[in-house]
């Protein structure tokens, strides 16, 4: 799949990153290891995740299963942490956006279906897993890690502030 690896800021010696291969950056894709495009990148991402803590539209006490809430038109989400355990419906057209004070957990088989994955964001207070052979979209931005298990597949990007995806 075509996409950008970005590693910012690296510490010690290049390089930062570890299973490409046997992983792939499709073209055109590149990897930007501790350079001036993953710096960019990741002050963007900064920037994106301080703008995504607004307001709800929708606050549900506690941890939600946002399969049960399913279909869900666009606004903004919040709960302590999300649950996905079936398939999530975004319909309509608009912007998702979900918001997590910590994390965000799919059970394997997952899927998030509707909406255009340029549109939908999650902001994770810590970090999200997404179980084995989930299918998901949209832009996931946590502040500590984000994990993909096998066969986990995203139609968006993965970015962390201080931690890893993996």
């Amino acid at each position: 799949m075509a996409g950008n690896l970005g590693i910012s800021p690296g510490i010690g010696e290049a390089p930062h990153y570890t299973g490409f291969p046997p992983g792939i950056v499709g073209p055109p894709g590149t990897i930007h290891d501790a350079d001036a495009d993953a710096a960019a990148a990741q002050a963007d991402n900064t920037a994106a995740f301080a703008f995504l803590d607004q307001g709800c539209d929708e606050t549900y006490p506690g941890v939600q299963d946002l399969t049960l809430v399913s279909p869900l038109g666009p606004g903004t989400y919040c709960a302590d942490a999300f649950l996905l355990t079936g398939n999530l419906t975004l319909s309509g057209s608009g912007v998702w956006i979900f918001k997590s004070a910590a994390t965000l957990t799919t059970s394997a088989g997952s899927s998030v279906t509707g909406g255009d994955p340029c549109n939908v964001w999650w902001r994770l207070g810590s970090s999200g897993t997404l179980g084995t052979n989930t299918a998901f979209i949209g832009n996931i931005l946590a502040l500590t890690a984000i994990h993909l298990q096998t066969g986990a597949t995203l139609d968006g990007r993965a970015m962390t502030q201080v931690g890893e995806v993996t």
